[in-house]
C-alpha cells in the first residue's frame, strides 16, 4: 500500500478526529483570512477618518505673530503661490507630511454682513498614492457658503451672489457646524485671488502629518526640521489636539492587528498539536504492529505529517472562501466609508494554500516523532 493510500485510509478510518482536525485548522484559516482582510479594511477606514478629521499642519508666513494668528485664525502676512509648488515637488511616499492645499483667507464684507473669504487650491499629493482630495471639490464660477451667510444673505443652492464685481452660483445646501465655517465663503484659489486683487498669492498652507506619533513623541521637531529644509521662510505650527487623536487611532488600530494574528495561530496550533496526540496514544498497537512488519520510522512520520499536510490544504480552501465571504457579506456594514474598497485578496488565499499545510505539518512535527519513537516491542507488550 502506498503512503498516501494508506494516508487516506488512516483519514477514513480515523474520521473523527480527522473531522476536528480539518475544522480547527478551517477555523484558524477563516480568521486569519478575515482578520487579514479586515485589517486592510481597518487601516482604509482609519485613514480615511483621521484625514477627514481636517488638516492637522498650518504653515504660515515666518513673519506672522501667533498671537495674531490664534486670535484671527488665520495669518495676515501673504507669501508667493510658488512656495506651495515648490513644497509639493518634494511630496514623495518618504516624507512626513501630505495633502498639501494653498489658501488665501481674508475678512471681508458683503452686504453689512462680515464673513471669512477663503480659496482654496487644489489638493497636491504625493504621486502615484491615488489619494482622493479632502474636502470639497469646488468647481469653477461656483462658491460653497456657511449657514449664517446662507441666513443672512437668504441665499440657497443655485443662487446667485455677487463677490466685488464677480457673480457666483452657490453649490452646496448650508448646513450649520457650530464652527467659523459658518460665517465663511469658500471658493478657488484664484477666484479669491482675483477678488481681493492679491494675484499669485497665498496666506497658509495646510496638510497633514503622516508620522502619526503622538505628542510626546516630538512629531513636531521633526515636522519643522523636514519642511524647514524645504521652505525656511515659513512657520509650521501643529494643531495638536487633532494630531493626536490621528495618531492614538492609528496606533491604536495596529496594536489590535498585531495582537490577534499570533494568538490565533498559537490556539490553532495547540489544537491540531492535541488531537495528533490523541490520535498517535490511540494508535500505539498499530504503530507497533506497523514498527514490527518492518515499516520503517520515516514511513510512520510521513503518515501523521502527510495526513496533517492533507488537511491543511483541504482546510485552507474551506477557510480562504469563509473568511472571504464573511468580509465580503459583513464588511460594508463595519466601513461604511471604504466598503466600496473591500474586495478578495486573491494573494492572500494562495499564501493560506502554501503555508496552511506546512503549518499543519509542523503542528504535527512532535507528535509524528513520539510515534516514531515508539519500541515496537514495548508497545505490544503493554497491549
Amino acid at each position: 500500500m502506498s503512503l498516501w493510500s494508506h494516508i487516506f485510509g488512516e483519514i477514513g478510518f480515523r474520521k473523527l478526529n480527522a473531522l476536528f482536525s480539518l475544522l480547527g485548522l478551517t477555523l484558524a484559516v477563516t480568521v486569519v483570512v478575515a482578520s487579514q482582510l479586515l485589517a486592510e479594511a481597518d487601516e482604509r477606514e482609519t485613514r480615511r477618518v483621521t484625514r477627514d478629521m481636517g488638516f492637522n499642519l498650518r504653515l504660515i508666513s515666518a513673519e506672522t505673530d501667533l498671537g495674531q494668528f490664534y486670535r484671527d485664525g488665520f495669518s495676515r502676512n501673504e507669501m508667493d503661490s510658488a512656495m506651495l509648488d515648490r513644497l509639493a515637488t518634494h511630496l514623495t511616499n518618504n516624507v512626513s507630511f501630505n495633502h498639501l492645499v494653498g489658501s488665501l483667507r481674508r475678512e471681508y464684507t458683503i452686504n453689512g454682513q462680515d464673513i471669512l473669504l477663503i480659496g482654496l487650491s487644489e489638493t497636491y499629493v504625493a504621486p502615484g498614492q491615488g489619494k482622493k482630495p479632502m474636502g470639497v471639490v469646488i468647481k469653477k464660477g461656483t462658491i460653497h457658503i456657511g449657514s449664517e451667510v446662507a441666513r443672512k444673505q437668504k441665499k440657497g443652492r443655485n443662487d446667485t451672489m455677487h463677490l466685488g464685481e464677480r457673480q457666483f452660483t452657490v453649490a452646496n445646501d448650508p448646513i450649520e457646524t457650530g464652527t467659523p465655517d459658518d460665517i465663511t465663503i469658500f471658493t478657488r484659489l484664484e477666484d479669491v485671488q482675483s477678488v481681493l486683487r492679491l494675484e499669485g498669492k497665498i496666506n497658509e498652507i495646510e496638510a497633514i502629518d503622516c508620522l502619526c506619533l503622538t505628542a510626546d513623541q516630538d512629531p513636531l521637531a521633526i515636522l519643522r526640521k523636514e519642511i524647514g529644509n524645504i521652505l525656511p521662510e515659513v512657520q509650521v505650527v501643529q494643531m495638536r489636539t487633532l494630531a493626536d487623536a490621528r495618531a492614538k487611532q492609528r496606533q491604536t488600530r495596529e496594536k489590535v492587528n498585531q495582537f490577534v494574528l499570533p494568538w490565533v495561530l498559537v490556539a490553532c496550533a495547540v489544537w491540531v498539536a492535541l488531537l495528533a496526540v490523541l490520535n498517535v496514544r490511540d494508535r500505539r498497537q498499530e504503530i507497533g504492529i506497523l514498527r514490527a512488519l518492518g515499516k520503517g520510522g520515516g514511513r510512520i512520520a510521513g503518515l501523521f505529517l502527510g495526513k496533517a499536510a492533507l488537511l491543511g490544504l483541504m482546510a485552507s480552501v474551506f477557510g480562504a472562501v469563509f473568511g472571504t465571504w464573511a468580509v465580503l457579506e459583513f464588511g460594508p456594514s463595519l466601513f461604511p466609508v471604504t466598503k466600496k474598497a473591500i474586495q478578495a485578496n486573491p494573494t492572500l488565499a494562495w499564501q493560506m494554500v502554501v503555508a496552511t499545510p506546512v503549518f499543519a505539518a509542523f503542528a504535527s512535527f512532535i507528535p509524528a516523532m513520539l510515534a516514531v519513537s515508539h519500541d515496537p516491542a514495548e508497545t505490544l507488550r503493554e497491549d
